[in-house]
């Protein structure tokens, strides 16, 4: 039950997780892959406890009715995804207070020179350069905020996030190295299977639903037909050989999708469709990913026009998610010397 997690003394059989994802009006395959699918595997091993990262969205300027819808979609997509509210701990982000609180002092904590070489600071920037505002650069205290507000021990992480985690191990041993143990110091869990899927269209780049050719990337609530037509038109190589090799990108990121969906190995794939050609693997990867993706999108259905089921388990999870981290919170502004309320 996600009400056991309350307690702040972790079993020593299972380990704490934290992980949060932007509601972006699409979620791709590739999050799903590298981030949504895994959350669910990891419910039964580790005392989980997930957010919809709303307060990290506004970097970026968002429109207030499609930015609230996107949320609760989100939100909604995650439990159809299988996020288990009995397991895990599961809710918005915007609506536990502690996370914007713990992020100003982290601030405080944080260095200038560290947050300018952040590289999605430099990416970000360069894409929004009529926006480069203060939270854009500040971003990285928050999400320290998130992990360290309850004390987790690992954080699944893609690996252009490394940068991202080690920023909040140093934070975390700043201020422990100031005040005395306050804060866990989190490690990375970075799946071996599926954690990075690129885009269809360039397998150089990691699949991002900013790509301007919607060729390029597969979103979560697709229709077959779509998502048929993006892998039909997948880049691939000339050498029409279904294997993993070098200078084979694009075989290389299909072969790997394939593997995800399916849970056969490369070399399984790669007997599979020895003599066949590269229409005949395009298609056999999309149909995989339409039955990995069609139950989800009919449980998507249903949640999304129960708004009080929703806002029953949004609600429940937030009030664990605050109780627990309002501790945290509450030990780093003792330790700090401010007055208790």
């Amino acid at each position: 039950m996600a009400e056991e997690i309350l307690t702040q003394e972790k079993p020593e059989k299972k380990k704490r997780i934290f992980s949060a994802i932007q509601p972006s009006g699409t979620i791709t395959l590739g999050n799903y892959v590298g981030a949504l699918r895994n959350w669910v595997k990891l419910q039964d091993d580790y005392e989980c406890i997930f957010a919809v990262a709303d307060l990290h969205a506004i970097t970026v300027r968002q429109d207030p009715k499609v930015f609230r819808q996107n949320i609760l979609n989100a939100y909604a997509l995650f439990l159809a995804c299988g996020i288990d509210t009995e397991k895990s701990i599961f809710f918005i982000q915007s609506h536990v207070h502690t996370h914007a609180e713990l992020a100003w002092l982290l601030n405080c904590y944080t260095q200038f020179g560290e947050l300018s070489r952040m590289t999605q600071f430099k990416d970000k920037s360069a894409k929004h350069a009529d926006n480069v505002n203060a939270g854009l650069f500040t971003y990285p205290s928050l999400m320290a905020a998130d992990i360290l507000l309850y004390q987790a021990d690992l954080v699944p992480i893609g690996a252009d996030q490394k940068q991202h985690l080690e920023l909040t191990r140093n934070i975390a041993e700043r201020f422990n190295g100031i005040y005395g143990k306050t804060f866990t110091i989190p490690d990375g869990y970075i799946p071996k299977v599926g954690a990075r899927v690129m885009s269809l269209q360039d397998p150089t780049k990691k699949m991002s639903k900013s790509d301007e050719n919607n060729n390029a990337w597969v979103a979560l609530l697709d229709k077959p037909e779509t998502i048929m037509k993006k892998f039909k038109r997948a880049i691939t190589d000339s050498e029409a050989r279904v294997c993993i090799g070098e200078g084979k990108d694009g075989i290389n990121n299909l072969i790997g999708i394939m593997s995800a969906v399916t849970g056969k190995t490369a070399d399984e794939i790669t007997a599979e469709f020895e003599g066949k050609g590269y229409g005949d693997f395009k298609t056999a990867v999309g149909e995989a990913v339409i039955e990995e993706v069609r139950p989800i999108q009919e449980r998507f259905d249903r949640l999304i026009k129960d708004k009080a089921y929703l806002e029953e388990q949004y609600r429940k999870s937030a009030e664990i998610a605050e109780k627990i981290s309002q501790r945290t919170l509450d030990k780093a502004m003792k330790k700090i010397g401010y007055l208790a309320r």
